[in-house]
């Protein structure tokens, strides 16, 4: 299944580096970061957020101190698509 994310919890609202806990979307349940990660790396599920019209995937990364998170394709270290959503309710 394919899911458009339209809202996340991160620590820290405030912070575009943060970490995010959850995500959300239009008619699933709101969903734990590890549960997304989970689900993309065992292909399940994937997942994608609208930008500028277009989708775009949520991928698993790797930081550097080798923790998995997710983010979306073509993000740098730069805020990126998922972090400026708004926040689940």
């Amino acid at each position: 299944m394919r899911y458009q994310v339209k809202c996340i919890n991160k620590n820290d609202r405030y912070n575009a580096y943060e970490r995010i806990t959850h995500i959300g979307g239009d008619g699933w349940r709101k969903i734990t970061q590890q549960e997304a990660i989970n689900y993309i790396e065992n292909g399940t599920h994937s997942f994608f957020v609208i930008k500028n019209g277009r989708e775009v995937d949520v991928i698993v990364a790797t930081s550097r101190f080798g923790n998995k998170y997710i983010k979306t394709e073509a993000d740098g270290d730069e805020p990126n698509n998922l972090l400026s959503l708004p926040e689940c309710r």
